[in-house]
């Protein structure tokens, strides 16, 4: 026992510790507060559930219908799903193995038969039946960092999946927002064409008592069928992205339903954006990217590994025999228990490359997590300038559309009155209504920032919070 303890001491030590680099998170540029944030805010936009952001009913269904039934989250749940049994079965090698197995043959001559026929010229049967066992202790750590980098290959995908989930809910969303605007600006136009058709037709009353001339009935002529053109154009763009979002949220083409219209949605709720560190432990791509760095890690230790000598325990218990019902007697009973060490002597350079092609790969992911989250700081400025110039312009729009609204009713007053000609309010009519339209997008894009500015920030609601799913299968 004395003999044994110093022989077994380092073997312990050994085991407790693997080859091989630790992972340690890369250095990274973050910021002390956003740039177009004032200062920085424990309190985030991220921390809120999607369905708090804007509060209409259809598009909270679309998006639970989308993460519940779309292709895109089905396909990333299974992907999840491989990479799971990936790192179930990497965890096996951890353990030891057990089989069986069992033969049965008849030939003569054969030297895997007893007793022995080999020589003798007679036929013989043969029976044996044997359970195995095999283990390779984990002596330096390389099975451990082949698992290590397994699971963390499969935490990564879980992130991948959460940023599906989180672009779904980004995508459904813009969609949802160009069509309320599309239904906005095909109002506008419609409401364009029916005004310069009642130019027309008073024009054509005035033409036929000879007040009016041609040239003032062409011209609203002209104006009319302008106006009118752009509703086949709008319309074609409505079916378009209807057909984009049902394959969104995985049924077929056809109508989408509406919800608040587009001026009617309230403005989301002023929330900071948060702290820029907090970014790194939320936003799915940043995580992704930190896995990814630490599989290429745990990898490059596993190729350590391979330098060192391989360990392996075998053990065998069975019975042979030439007849079947004696293979389990006493007396035919075979076992056995080994031992064996296996080791690289000379391999041409092989594993020396192995080695420093993984120690690149290792280096290459710790830059690009490096450059993943220097993007998403970037991303997260953008979204915040981004949200707060499309305020100020859509605030100048209304009262633009305000001012040109008054001049259109002005300037129909004066024209009943005879005292301006029609084109002066052909003019302010073609200034109110691409004005108009304008403003509607700079609305839709104005909704859409917060979206994607929860997208910038990773969006901090929980896959497992019963809120994200619930109705689905209404919504189906």
């Amino acid at each position: 026992m004395r003999l044994r303890f110093p022989l077994l001491a380092p073997l312990v030590l050994l085991a407790g510790c693997a080859v091989g680099p630790n992972y340690r998170r890369p250095d990274t540029q973050t910021p002390a507060a956003y740039r177009g944030q004032p200062e920085a805010d424990a309190r985030s936009l991220a921390d809120l559930g999607w369905w708090d952001l804007y509060h209409d009913p259809v598009l909270t269904e679309l998006v639970r219908a989308s993460l519940a039934q779309g292709f895109d989250a089905r396909i990333a749940a299974v992907r999840v799903e491989q990479a799971r049994a990936i790192a179930r079965e990497a965890r096996g090698a951890l353990f030891p193995s057990l089989g069986y197995a069992g033969d049965a043959f008849r030939g003569r001559n054969t030297v895997s038969g007893r007793p022995n026929t080999l020589g003798t010229g007679t036929t013989g049967n043969g029976f044996d039946a044997y359970l195995s066992a095999a283990w390779e202790p984990d002596i330096w750590g390389r099975l451990r960092r082949l698992d290590e980098a397994a699971r963390d290959q499969y935490l990564g995908t879980e992130q991948a999946r959460r940023g599906v989930l989180l672009s779904l809910v980004t995508e459904v969303s813009s969609d949802y927002f160009q069509l309320l605007e599309l239904d906005a600006e095909i109002a506008i136009a419609r409401q364009a064409a029916d005004s310069f058709g009642h130019s027309l037709a008073l024009f054509n009353q005035r033409l036929t008592g000879g007040i009016a001339s041609r040239l003032e009935t062409a011209s609203a002529a002209a104006a009319q069928d302008q106006a009118a053109a752009q509703i086949p154009a709008l319309e074609r763009q409505i079916a378009l992205t209807e057909n984009q979002l049902s394959v969104l949220i995985g049924r077929n083409a056809g109508p989408i339903v509406r919800g608040t219209p587009l001026f009617a949605h309230a403005a989301a709720p002023e929330v900071p954006a948060g702290i820029p560190s907090a970014l790194l432990e939320r936003r799915p791509d940043v995580l992704q990217a930190e896995y990814a760095a630490k599989t290429a890690n745990a990898q490059l230790g596993a190729t350590i590994g391979g330098f060192l000598p391989r360990f392996g325990l075998s053990a065998l218990f069975g019975g042979v025999s030439q007849h079947l019902q004696d293979v389990t007697l006493h007396q035919d009973e075979l076992w056995s228990v080994g031992a064996q060490v296996t080791g690289p002597l000379f391999q041409a350079g092989a594993l020396k490359g192995e080695y420093d092609a993984a120690k690149a790969i290792a280096q290459t992911a710790k830059l690009q997590y490096e450059q993943t989250a220097l993007a998403a700081f970037a991303d997260v400025a953008n979204a915040l300038v981004t949200r707060q110039k499309l305020g100020e312009v859509r605030g100048l729009q209304e009262h633009e559309v305000a001012a040109y609204q008054d001049a259109v009713r002005y300037a129909e007053d004066r024209y009943k009155s005879g005292l301006i000609g029609y084109f002066e309010l052909l003019q302010t009519q073609q200034l109110l209504y691409p004005a108009e339209s304008a403003l509607a997008q700079t609305r839709r894009d104005e909704l859409i920032s917060i979206v994607q500015l929860y997208k910038a920030l990773g969006g901090g609601w929980s896959l497992r919070d019963p809120a994200a799913w619930q109705d689905a299968a209404a919504a189906r």
